[in-house]
């Protein structure tokens, strides 16, 4: 006897087919970008030399000189340093793909799978460098933090923000020819906003004040990261095609 499939079933199978195939082209993707950047360990190690210059110059300029550092510069200064780090360090993400592998890409993977896989493996990159930042800026020029697990939290945020917004814009800049120009341009309106809330977050981080204090930029900074994420998730795929 021939068994009726109901409409609604077939349609769930079908997503979770897909959920199914999703996931595997993520896994993927970020193997191949861990296998490239272990085996050119110039750009990872280039990150890891402009944070620790960075960090020490801040140190020649500022505690040499001025003794410690006020809480507001300290908590200024590790910000900045995380920016540019961000910028630099995700900036490549499509612009070192060749037009040949972008076309591999195009006939064998969707364009979901694409940017979601770069949003996790950046999230990842950014957040070992801003724990590895953090780590040397505490060691050399002090560690005034009195909550550190609502510091941690407030990198974390930091973290994967960057990550999420820098991806997509370079995924855009990347289709015009002067990608570093135009990173630049269209990340500026985007992370002001994310920087001022991270900077308060861990300012009152520093201060050791209620976890109830911050409530409000975390509840914001996690709105911000999802839009950005399910923005980017839903557009791409109209990038990937132009």
């Amino acid at each position: 006897m021939t068994q009726i499939i109901h409409p609604h079933s077939f349609v769930l199978y079908l997503c979770r087919k897909e959920e199914k195939v999703l996931l595997k082209e993520v896994i993927y993707l970020m193997q191949k970008d861990f296998v490239l950047e272990w085996r050119q360990k110039y750009a990872f190690n280039g990150m890891l030399l402009y944070v620790g210059s960075t960090v020490f110059i801040c140190y020649l300029s500022f505690s040499l000189r001025f003794g410690a550092l006020e809480v507001p510069v300290w908590n200024a200064l590790y910000w900045i340093i995380l920016l540019f780090t961000a910028v630099n360090a995700i900036a490549k993400g499509f612009a070192q793909e060749s037009r040949g592998r972008l076309l591999y890409y195009y006939s064998v993977v969707s364009p979901q799978g694409v940017i979601v896989a770069k949003m996790l493996y950046n999230a990842a990159l950014m957040l070992i460098l801003a724990l590895l930042c953090f780590a040397f800026y505490a060691i050399v020029i002090g560690n005034p933090v009195q909550d550190v697990g609502m510091f941690l939290l407030t990198i974390c945020l930091g973290a994967i923000g960057f990550a999420s917004s820098l991806t997509m814009i370079s995924g855009i800049a990347a289709k015009a020819a002067n990608t570093g120009t135009l990173m630049a341009v269209l990340s500026f309106p985007v992370m002001v906003p994310m920087l001022l809330m991270l900077m308060k977050m861990s300012k009152n981080a520093i201060d050791g004040l209620d976890a109830s204090a911050s409530f409000d930029e975390a509840m914001s900074l996690l709105a911000i990261n999802m839009i950005v994420i399910t923005v980017s998730y839903i557009l791409f795929p109209y990038l990937w095609r132009s």
